[in-house]
């Protein structure tokens, strides 16, 4: 959503908490082929609560996977989520793309909690408003100058050039978008759900009618199941992948009781939704990020919610050479992958 430079971007790369994780795709008159796709793990507390705590690990995760990858190419977009975004969807009078520029920096004051001096900003005009054909929906989304000088600092350090900036939630959409088949009524629910943020994006054809973002992921597993079963770190993330095949009731009854913690917290979420909205009842939900991968999760989503849920696959309809990406790889790491194949379709100037 934050323009720089105007060059056109191949590399899309997603910083999160517990790795970093980079596509490189080849845009084919809207087809897409896959060039390049790694995960590099990242030191614990690397990143706490959206704050880059150590930049220097970072910055050499980075180098380490571009490097590893044998990836040329110098710019990169990449995305931010949580608290270092500001997501409002507002109603404004209706006027041309050019009077909202002029005008957006006023109106956006009385939603940014913050000295409009020190946010980067963007909005996108959605619709006329439904209730009121003299005004229309217009996305806002912002984000602290500081927090983007740090990420453009971050790639400068890893001798790579940040180009664009967008936003987790959108980098799904987008990765969804050119992924899986949907009818333009239809509303669907993006829950992406990472190590420490989960992203909730509700969308119809094409566009976002109620995003938000809550601080809870697949790190609650890991501390849970070192709180009840007396495990490292280490070994709790490693419990957390096996329960499907475990003997140890125990876990599973943690896993379980999480799900249903995340699940409360999604059902929360879509419930305000479906309270305040005009456009419709959502009528279904794809979820990615690696918690997805957790033991029924998925099936504690649909069962609570009522509502058809199923797997997002930011691969599904990306060409690749078998030659080159082995299928099984790509499709045990398909859950994490859905932000950084977003990003890799994004462009400059893009909405």
């Amino acid at each position: 959503m934050f323009l720089f430079k105007k060059k056109k971007i191949f590399i899309g790369m997603d910083i999160g908490s517990s790795s970093v994780k980079v596509v490189q795709l080849k845009d084919n008159n809207g087809s897409y082929q896959l060039l390049n796709v790694g995960i590099f793990h990242l030191p614990p507390e690397a990143i706490v609560d959206n704050t880059l705590m150590d930049s220097a690990a970072i910055a050499a995760a980075i180098k380490n996977l571009v490097a590893s990858l044998g990836i040329k190419t110098k710019d990169v977009v990449c995305s931010i989520s949580g608290n270092s975004v500001i997501i409002r969807k507002i109603v404004l009078p209706t006027m041309l793309q050019e009077e909202l520029e002029d005008q957006i920096l006023f109106e956006a004051e009385q939603y940014i909690p913050f000295d409009i001096n020190d946010v980067n900003m963007d909005f996108q005009i959605l619709s006329p408003d439904s209730s009121d054909p003299s005004k229309m929906n217009v996305l806002l989304v912002a984000s602290k100058k500081d927090i983007i000088n740090d990420y453009v600092s971050l790639f400068g350090e890893a001798g790579m050039n940040l180009s664009v900036v967008d936003v987790d939630s959108f980098a799904v959409q987008n990765a969804f978008e050119a992924n899986h088949e949907f009818a333009p009524e239809d509303i669907l629910a993006l829950v992406n759900i990472g190590a420490s943020i989960m992203n909730i994006n509700v969308i119809k054809d094409g566009i976002t009618l109620f995003s938000r973002d809550v601080q809870m992921g697949g790190n609650l597993y890991t501390e849970e199941i070192q709180k009840q079963l007396g495990l490292s770190r280490e070994e709790a993330e490693s419990a957390k992948l096996l329960a499907p095949g475990a003997t140890n009731n125990q876990l599973n009854n943690v896993i379980l009781k999480v799900n249903e913690t995340i699940t409360q917290e999604i059902r929360r979420s879509l419930d305000f939704y479906n309270s305040t909205a005009n456009d419709g009842r959502i009528s279904g939900l794809f979820i990615s990020g690696g918690c997805s991968k957790v033991y029924r999760l998925i099936d504690t989503i649909s069962e609570k919610i009522g509502l058809p849920t199923e797997k997002l696959n930011p691969f599904a309809k990306i060409k690749y050479n078998e030659k080159d990406f082995d299928p099984e790889y790509l499709q045990e790491i398909a859950q994490f992958m859905a932000v950084p194949v977003g990003l890799a379709i994004r462009r400059v100037g893009d909405k």
